[in-house]
């Protein structure tokens, strides 16, 4: 099964759960976990792997696989062009059993899955996201949570601290400043690898 095959086919689509808003009641208790993939394959791996599990009957067993996008307004050659942008580049959620480890085959698929370099854990037990950022997430993409710009002065290297979003109360210095986007990347320490993490002006403050 070739990566091109795998991505064209979106037939699995249409069959697997695609809406992240809807509780799935199936007497099965989940968690949201984070894999990390690829930059620019976030899509893939989120087609990939439904198309995965469905060839090999466990589809039942992933509730959604998300890659949250938001819409962005840009002025290009004076023209306003709408576009859509990765909330988190180089994750995927997904929506699986508690303790994924321990459903032997959907453990070994998620990792064989082209582009997946793992989930956020240790490499034997993947630690599940917080409820709490889970539903930050959700209510973005329902529109109901603003997420305003603000003009602060940041400055290249400087250390702050994420107050929002998946990534809340880690630490982490400055990498890039994009005043127009009003965005950052930071450099974050996860597992004792570093990171990088982009996030807006207002989910951070200075440390």
């Amino acid at each position: 099964m070739t990566e091109e095959t795998t991505v064209q086919d979106s037939s699995v689509l249409e069959t697997a759960p695609d809406d992240p808003l809807e509780p799935v009641d199936d007497g099965i208790k989940r968690r949201w976990y984070a894999i990390h993939a690829h930059s620019g394959q976030e899509g893939n791996v989120r087609k990939n792997l439904l198309m995965m599990a469905e060839q090999a009957g466990i589809l039942n067993l992933i509730a959604n696989v998300l890659v949250p996008m938001e819409e962005v307004a840009e002025i290009k050659s004076g023209q306003k062009k709408v576009s859509k942008r990765k909330f988190f580049p180089g994750y995927v959620l997904v929506h699986l059993p508690e303790h994924p480890e321990r459903h032997a085959e959907l453990w070994h698929l998620i990792k064989d899955v082209p582009g997946v370099t793992g989930f956020i854990g240790s490499r034997t037990v993947p630690v599940p996201l917080e409820d709490a950022e889970v539903n930050a997430i959700l209510e973005e993409l329902r529109g109901e949570r603003e997420r305003p710009k603000l003009k602060v002065k940041f400055e290249h290297g400087e250390r702050v601290k994420i107050i929002d979003g998946p990534f809340a109360n880690f630490l982490g210095s400055i990498d890039e400043m994009n005043q127009e986007r009003g965005k950052l990347k930071i450099m974050v320490e996860i597992f004792e690898r570093l990171t990088s993490v982009e996030v807006e002006f207002w989910q951070v403050e200075k440390v």
